[in-house]
């Protein structure tokens, strides 16, 4: 699955994930499909959404 960044908060912030999960619920509240996951390698939490598929037109 492809996903979209939206935004990339560090995990060794004071608060943890909160802002990443705060952010993606004001994005969900708007309508977007917004989930949380952690970069291990970067060592972020990203505010992610599925890519769009864009298909050719018919």
């Amino acid at each position: 699955m492809r996903r979209t960044v939206l935004e990339r908060f560090p995990a060794g912030g004071p608060r943890g994930s909160w802002p990443a999960e705060e952010f993606a619920r004001a994005r969900r509240d708007e309508g977007t499909p917004a989930e949380v996951v952690m970069d291990l390698d970067s060592d972020v939490f990203l505010v992610v959404v599925p890519q769009q598929a864009t298909g050719s037109p018919s």
